[in-house]
């Protein structure tokens, strides 16, 4: 499998990301992850409309929460006509917990917990640390599964481009 070197860093200390980079006009590849009901969800089971991916390493972490609360508010007036995802490696439980908690109505959890594939598939997934982590990143996938907007945050402790992200899927909404 693909590594990338020298794309992010968390808090300053060089990260290597497993798998390929990602970019605008790429096909978004299929992944295996885990809802708060415990089910397998997948790319084609998430097909029909525009697509926000928010990636984060912890929801219980101060910028992680931010940024699934930002894009939840965020997202609020486009309605049925996207979906969008917070990906983590946090348990469905602990997501579920966390939405319950926060009021986060918009934004649907998924779990990579199950064999990493999201992180892996989309070259986010951080190698070698003693807990499994993703990287802080966005992607916005159109109807038609071609990505249109790509961000892997540089600094995994920093917020994503919001306005841009929720610019991107706007478009790709039609």
């Amino acid at each position: 499998m693909d590594k990338q070197t020298g794309v992010v860093t968390f808090k300053g200390n060089p990260v290597t990301l497993v798998g390929k980079k990602l970019a605008v006009g790429d096909a978004a590849p299929d992944f295996a992850c885990v809802t708060q009901g415990l089910e397998v969800m997948d790319l084609a089971k998430t097909a029909g409309k525009a697509r926000l991916f928010s990636v984060v390493p912890s929801l219980d972490t101060g910028v992680c929460s931010a940024q699934t609360k930002k894009f939840d508010e965020g997202l609020a007036s486009l309605g049925d006509k996207v979906a969008s995802y917070t990906v983590s490696l946090d348990l469905p439980f602990a997501q579920k917990r966390f939405c319950s908690v926060e009021g986060v109505k918009n934004m649907q959890t998924l779990s990579d917990v199950k064999d990493n594939s999201f992180g892996k598939n989309w070259g986010v997934f951080m190698e070698g640390w003693t807990i499994p982590l993703l990287a802080r990143s966005v992607f916005v996938v159109d109807k038609n599964g071609k990505i249109t907007y790509a961000e892997v945050v540089s600094e995994v402790t920093q917020h994503p481009n919001y306005d841009a992200a929720i610019a991107a899927l706007t478009a790709a909404a039609g």
